[in-house]
């Protein structure tokens, strides 16, 4: 239990009054409440009692400042500030190899995906190991402004949705939807709930101009019809043509085959998706509709043949499987720290490529033997690292869809270029300017050359150095910088990593219990 021994103090170190304390009081009972928490799952949370969770809302415990930033972490809300709030930062001390073992956690782009089908059920759907992130807090505050209640288990893992026969759509959440580019995603569910409907325009990570039109072909058979006017995508559902479909879409993107999913699971008849992904979020997505009832063939494979039902109502459970980019992004870490490091839970069929691009740059790892999620599907291995000599590919290194070596899996290949004898072209040919943030490595020592928007030739191997570093706007880059970081000896510092807990779980707890030294900052 937590011993709650002094209350709050001003700034000249005297106690906060009893008003003070009440109005606080309802701000953690609101932000509780907001989040679809009971006052004994919020006390889980904070290692206490429901007891003393019961008087800090009413006003009569005295709270420490400790407790209070617990609470405020527990409720993902800043309840209370001393000065105004300043960006997140990060001191790194680097130079010393990592130890030990790491779990690799569930999901990020599955997830979010999850979490739209979810609007789908009529039923009960809970979602098993989900990943505490901020993208997945962005979308439960669109999905809870339009009347969806999402609650989560004692432990903070599991989370419950259930859906209304009628959503508040005029109430949807606009600031958090701007936030995420997953809210895309709404486009398939939503034209079976509703004739008309608007969606502010998408956001995300600074990756450079990314089309929608892609989605809108897909969903123009199932008759959506969208135009984008006063910072809103407008749609009016007309109602799919009688009949069977085949729908090729021009993009083999994830979010474009998720959303063609979502909108033929409900839609009768058979819809046959071409050159569809097949990448892990799908894949999870797919094994979710089937336990919902939708018949979907061709699992894996780049035609997905889906037989829809009008209705899905069904209480189901589905656990998300383990992220492929988060584990290669611990398979980084351990790579450039010259680390003897085991990366445990590892979806290896979404890593072979990158796994074999390194076992020819001369890495040396071990698989344990294979053995599989908790949603029976998804093959997973424990990977042990080794301290190895790495040289440069021949060929250059470049993403390419599932099987190929992953889109968000890239900008690490520089990282690891770097700590390599010899020259890496890299080539990022689907974003416009991810390459440029990759430059950003240089200001640690790096060779990085910026041939164009896409291309960047890597020379090593680098004698890292320390260095402050302002965090790029794009998720991926910015953790490449991170972990570019604990290889350099001597103190650096990370400035404004807010943008890495979009797509990372305690990440650099994590780190640190490996034997990284990060020290978290505010101005």
């Amino acid at each position: 239990m937590t011993a709650i021994d002094s209350p709050p103090t001003d700034a000249a170190g005297q106690a906060a009054t009893a008003p003070a304390m009440q109005r606080i009081g309802l701000l953690v009972r609101d932000a509780r409440r907001h989040h679809g928490l009971t006052q004994a799952q919020l006390a889980a949370r904070l290692g206490t009692s429901q007891s003393a969770v019961a008087r800090i809302e009413q006003g009569g415990q005295n709270l420490t400042l400790e407790l209070l930033g617990r609470l405020s972490d527990a409720l993902g809300s800043e309840l209370i500030s001393v000065g105004p709030a300043g960006p997140t930062h990060l001191r790194v001390t680097g130079g010393t190899p990592l130890s030990g073992a790491v779990t690799v956690k569930s999901s990020k782009n599955a997830a979010v995906a999850l979490l739209c089908a979810a609007l789908l059920n009529r039923g009960r759907t809970t979602l098993r190991n989900v990943a505490r992130i901020v993208e997945v807090d962005r979308i439960l505050d669109v999905l809870r402004s339009i009347g969806v209640s999402a609650t989560w288990d004692a432990a903070g893992r599991d989370l419950t949705l259930v859906v209304p026969d009628e959503l508040d759509l005029a109430g949807i959440d606009a600031d958090a939807a701007r936030r995420t580019r997953s809210i895309i995603m709404f486009l398939g569910p939503l034209l079976h709930r509703a004739g008309t409907f608007a969606l502010p325009y998408a956001g995300g990570c600074d990756l450079g101009t990314r089309t929608v039109e892609p989605h809108m072909i897909a969903l123009r058979p199932f008759g959506l019809e969208v135009q984008a006017r006063g910072g809103e995508y407008h749609a009016t559902v007309a109602g799919p043509a009688a009949g069977d479909r085949t729908i090729v879409l021009t993009e083999r993107g994830d979010t474009v085959t998720e959303n063609a999913l979502l909108a033929a699971a409900r839609t009768d008849g058979t819809t046959t998706i071409r050159n569809a992904s097949c990448n892990y979020m799908v894949q999870d997505l797919c094994l979710y509709l089937q336990l919902l009832g939708v018949g979907i063939e061709g699992l894996g494979t780049t035609t997905l043949r889906v037989q829809g039902r009008p209705v899905l109502d069904a209480d189901v459970d589905y656990t998300i499987s383990e992220d492929p980019v988060e584990a290669m992004s611990l398979l980084t870490a351990g790579i450039v720290t010259g680390s003897e490091l085991t990366v445990r839970r590892a979806p290896v069929e979404f890593l072979e490529i990158e796994l074999a691009v390194l076992a020819e740059m001369g890495l040396v790892y071990e698989l344990s033997a294979e053995y599989p999620a908790d949603n029976g599907h998804t093959r997973l291995a424990d990977v042990t690292l080794h301290p190895s000599q790495l040289r440069a590919p021949i060929d250059k290194v470049h993403p390419m869809p599932f099987p190929g070596l992953n889109i968000d899996n890239l900008p690490f290949f520089a990282v690891i270029a770097a700590a390599a004898s010899g020259s890496t072209l890299i080539h990022d040919w689907v974003y416009d300017n991810r390459a440029i943030h990759l430059s950003d490595l240089t200001r640690l020592g790096a060779d990085v050359r910026l041939l164009d928007p896409h291309r960047v030739l890597v020379s090593g191997p680098t004698h890292w150095s320390n260095a402050e570093v302002v965090c790029p706007p794009a998720l991926r880059p910015a953790v490449c910088i991170l972990l570019a970081m604990l290889a350099a000896k001597g103190t650096s510092v990370l400035r404004n990593v807010d943008i890495i807990a979009r797509g990372y779980e305690q990440l650099y707890e994590r780190l640190v219990e490996m034997g990284a030294r990060i020290e978290v900052f505010h101005d």
